[in-house]
């Protein structure tokens, strides 16, 4: 059993960095969802047609998928502290 718990142990030492990397949910102090949008909308101006699609990716951002006035289906990256797209 002790040989048990020090790999456990061991194993939750390893994964600790990643688990504490993953955001399950945006950060605290970051834009509320709509004001994300409404920057997101003034940003794109005509050339966003509609939202299609928004997710959050706990990576920490925003996937934001939308169809521009063509009708084609873009991806943004939204960053949930500031609004901006990000690379």
């Amino acid at each position: 059993n002790s040989m048990m718990l020090r790999s456990l142990a061991t194993l939750g030492l390893i994964l600790s960095p990643v688990i504490a990397s993953a955001q399950d949910a945006p950060p605290a102090g970051a834009m509320p969802l709509s004001e994300i949008l409404a920057k997101a909308e003034a940003d794109l101006g005509g050339d966003l047609g509609h939202f299609s699609e928004i997710e959050w990716d706990d990576d920490g951002y925003y996937d934001v998928e939308y169809h521009n006035a063509e009708d084609r289906e873009v991806s943004l990256r939204l960053d949930p502290m500031t609004g901006d797209a990000m690379e």
